[in-house]
């Protein structure tokens, strides 16, 4: 169920699918202690722009901390032990976002400054290399893992390289430190190859779509495979609802599939548009969504009604 209360009560269920018009930090407030499982939020970024749905904070280093200091301590708060936070902004704030974000979560717990590159259409410069990035802050609390941090690349025609069986195409790689047990399992179940001499190479095996093959590697803190929306990117036309900020699917998509799993809790505490809980219903995951704008939740309850599940 989908709700909307302009005032929360006390306290939030801990599993819950709702969104919020509220003062995101009052809304914090109300939700219990360890219960969030990932926490993504696409921050103010410090420009100082009035954007028509919102303003936004002035690029000053007292601004910045007097409204993020007490929620960023919220949002620790509300985040189980084992929870991520992801905050996303542009270069203006995020050298003190990451001084806050140390002293709040821990140094220890900094996995990664993400760089989401991106093409713009934006007018040239000569004082300055044109902006084509944002920056995204992950921490993660405890031994937590990502569960899903692949993406698959297409191979092309030429297959130099690689090697093909009964079972399809494969490349070959060392086994590092695998155990012998570990390699006699590998090999019972077709994914060794010993050559000659008796050396074990581990058999990678392509994935066929209809379109080709693809190969499955791990995701680096560089995603310039994901656009945003502007006068290059035609495709994404769709799925952009006239909200300044809004950012594509792919990129929550990826976020939440890493850091969750079905059925976990997910919080944006500046929903804007409402792509996370859209991403979330599609994806079966809870959620909780706030934003202090009524027009980012009447856009959010739109798409959510029309969003699959």
């Amino acid at each position: 169920m989908i709700e909307q209360p302009q005032n929360p009560t006390l306290p939030i269920p801990r599993v819950t699918s709702s969104v919020f018009c509220s003062d995101n930090l009052e809304l914090m407030k109300t939700i219990e202690s360890n219960t969030i499982d990932l926490i993504y939020c696409d921050i103010l970024y410090g420009t100082g722009r009035n954007f028509g749905d919102y303003q936004d904070l002035k690029p000053i280093r007292s601004e910045i901390e007097a409204h993020y200091l007490p929620r960023l301590k919220e949002m620790h708060r509300v985040l189980k032990d084992t929870g991520s936070i992801y905050l996303q902004m542009d270069t203006r704030i995020n050298h003190w976002m990451r001084c806050i974000m140390d002293d709040i979560f821990g140094y220890e717990n900094f996995r990664n400054e993400i760089i989401w590159a991106y093409e713009t259409a934006g007018r040239k410069s000569k004082r300055k290399y044109r902006p084509s990035h944002d920056v995204i802050l992950f921490y993660a609390l405890g031994n937590n893992i990502l569960y899903d941090c692949e993406y698959l690349e297409k191979i092309e025609n030429n297959y130099s390289g690689y090697y093909e069986d009964e079972k399809g195409w494969y490349q070959m790689t060392g086994t590092g430190d695998y155990s012998d047990e570990s390699i006699l399992k590998l090999k019972e179940n077709g994914l060794i190859h010993t050559n000659g001499k008796g050396k074990h190479y581990l058999k990678i095996y392509l994935i066929k779509k209809e379109d080709g093959l693809y190969k499955a590697k791990q995701l680096k803190d560089v995603w310039n495979d994901i656009q945003t929306f502007g006068g290059v990117n035609k495709h994404l036309k769709k799925q952009f609802v006239g909200y300044s900020t809004q950012k594509p699917k792919a990129l929550i998509e990826r976020i939440i599939k890493a850091s969750t799993n079905e059925g976990d809790l997910v919080a944006d505490f500046y929903l804007g548009s409402g792509t996370t809980a859209v991403v979330c219903k599609e994806l079966n995951r809870n959620f909780i969504g706030c934003d202090i704008n009524p027009r980012a939740i009447e856009i959010t309850l739109k798409r959510l009604n029309n969003a699959r599940s």
